[in-house]
């Protein structure tokens, strides 16, 4: 099998649109052979990590997928230890979480919505769910006894997805520059009162850890889910939103100097995640989609799915992971390492069962996560590793600063010629 039907196999695409990505790209960059470069990289990270885990070549797929849970089982019980044995039902047990999160990477300046404007809006639009539930009397009882930071995560916890980008975030169109201001990115949990507004949101997401980008806040609800996984999953979802937030940050200001009439419809757009609905025009040049959403979780056949495309998520992951892998620097008398899914994002191939079917398995730390979580209902996650290899290809031929360039170029059309 040529490199090119093997990578259109795992990404599950028409062999003729990776061919004429090939040879589309090969006349942009003088780069050739890339696909058998990545198939190479991706033989030799499978045969090390197999060898690692004293496996032999030719094993089963059923053997490799639980090498890997048992793999992920093993570190998420290092990094729980190394963490002085947390309890997510505990406040300062989470926020000792986020400060170690905080070692590795600091958290910078952002450009974020005033505090002052947060508030304006809630005036404007109250949500009535929360100062309902918190038995006030009204929207101004609600602003002068709460965090404005931890009302809007509530809200986005508790009220219905279909008044938030209905009716409140249309106050986000007539945004101006004036209206943001620099400050640092916050992350930390939320007060114990909050538990009960998330818990829908919790019985429908395995997380209890979300973000909101137009204000630079990521959030942790101190509850625990009693999931295995939970602390890597915590840690890295952490992480990966720290990037998702900085990334975002760096767009709106980019969209103010693009297009400063439309900065607020634009911003709007990114924060309900609207994403292409219609095939572009047709065109000769090399054109990749931007999916800002994990589409495969909702319809793996989605026609979005099998065009070439670039991922935002997948970037984020990306350094999420090279970050965790440098955990050891901040645990440095206890031993945690999680060195073994270093690049190991893109990484994945089809195995034989015990019965001779093939099967993909996916080596993505991410995957092999949520894997992990939801074992008991043998739901094996795969697309956080094909996102990741469309990334790869596009980086392999253009390199990752310019995967990260053309992304916040064209964001909010939605693709990219080239």
């Amino acid at each position: 099998m040529s490199s090119i039907q093997k990578i259109s196999k795992i990404l599950r695409t028409d062999k003729n649109i990776i061919e004429q990505l090939s040879e589309k790209a090969e006349k942009l960059t003088d780069r050739y052979d890339v696909f058998d470069r990545i198939v190479e990289e991706n033989e030799a990270l499978i045969k090390n990590r197999l060898q690692l885990k004293n496996l032999n070549e030719g094993i089963s797929a059923e053997e490799i997928y639980k090498s890997l849970i048992d793999k992920i089982r093993e570190d998420d019980l290092q990094l729980f230890k190394a963490l002085g044995k947390p309890s997510f039902m505990l406040k300062e047990d989470v926020d000792v979480v986020l400060d170690k999160i905080k070692e590795l990477v600091s958290l910078p300046d952002g450009f974020f919505l005033k505090k002052e404007k947060a508030v304006e809006f809630l005036k404007i639009e109250p949500p009535k769910k929360i100062i309902s539930y918190l038995g006030y009397k009204d929207v101004n009882e609600l602003i002068s006894r709460e965090d404005i930071f931890e009302i809007y995560a509530a809200i986005r916890l508790f009220e219905d997805a279909e008044w938030f980008n209905n009716v409140f975030s249309k106050q986000y169109l007539n945004l101006k520059a004036t209206d943001f201001e620099k400050r640092k990115i916050e992350m930390r949990s939320l007060g114990q009162k909050w538990v009960g507004v998330a818990q829908h949101f919790l019985k429908k997401r395995y997380q209890n850890i979300s973000h909101l980008k137009e204000l630079g806040f990521i959030f942790v609800v101190p509850v625990e889910l009693g999931i295995l996984g939970e602390v890597t999953r915590m840690f890295s979802l952490a992480l990966h939103y720290f990037y998702e937030v900085k990334f975002n940050s760096e767009l709106f200001e980019k969209l103010l100097i693009q297009d400063p009439e439309n900065f607020g419809k634009n911003l709007a757009s990114i924060i309900r995640v609207d994403i292409i609905e219609k095939r572009p025009p047709d065109t000769d040049k090399l054109r990749w989609l931007i999916l800002p959403r994990y589409l495969a979780k909702y319809d793996e056949n989605d026609w979005r799915l099998m065009e070439p495309h670039i991922s935002p998520e997948a970037l984020y992951w990306i350094k999420a992971e090279k970050a965790i892998s440098n955990i050891n620097k901040i645990f440095r008398d206890v031993y945690v390492n999680f060195m073994f899914w270093q690049d190991l994002d893109f990484v994945g191939d089809y195995f034989k069962t015990a019965t001779g079917i093939d099967v993909l398995v996916s080596f993505n730390l991410v995957d092999t996560i949520m894997s992990l979580i939801r074992e008991k209902e043998l739901e094996k996650y795969l697309y956080h590793h094909q996102e990741s290899l469309w990334n790869k290809i596009f980086i392999e031929y253009f390199g990752e600063e310019k995967l990260e360039e053309v992304i916040k170029d064209n964001f909010i059309k939605g693709w990219v010629e080239m």
